[in-house]
């Protein structure tokens, strides 16, 4: 879907759902990384994440876009538009509007594995590392003898 077919739809779905009109630009923006979507109060703009329409499809787009559009018209109105407003809260029951979108793969914190294990050969004590580190320039900090790589 390109960014003109998402204007196209959610200024569908603005006049179908809310009987208003969507008269600002609507974008997808692939740096939301923990949210669907956003609407920026200064521009009224819509900002959509392209992930959520790729793992969960065309029904949980069209409620993001309808979420979003209930922050879009009340602040156009003057009105609630914040997560905690009663405003909000009505015109997302009365639209049928999810008030939380599907959780993103790519808000899962991936861990990293310590890949790099050093030893000191005169005491023993371990350093684990992400990074490789150069064994000739680095000494052991507890009794500054000489590191050696050791194999998991």
């Amino acid at each position: 879907m390109t960014n003109e077919e998402l204007q196209q739809l959610i200024m569908k779905i603005s006049e179908n759902v809310f009987n208003k009109p969507f008269v600002h630009d609507a974008y997808f923006n692939a740096r939301l990384i923990t949210t669907g979507g956003r609407y920026m109060l200064q521009t009224h703009h819509i900002q959509i994440n392209p992930k959520s329409l790729e793992c969960y499809g065309m029904e949980e787009l069209e409620g993001i876009i309808r979420h979003e559009l209930c922050h879009y018209h009340l602040h156009i109105e003057g009105k609630g538009y914040k997560h905690r407003d009663r405003d909000f809260r009505e015109l997302l029951k009365m639209t049928n509007s999810p008030r939380f979108c599907a959780n993103l793969e790519s808000t899962k914190k991936k861990r990293r594995r310590i890949q790099h294990v050093y030893g000191c050969i005169s005491c023993g004590q371990l350093y684990r590392r992400k990074i490789r580190i150069n064994t000739t320039k680095y000494r052991c900090g507890k009794c500054s003898g000489q590191l050696s790589k050791l194999e998991l």
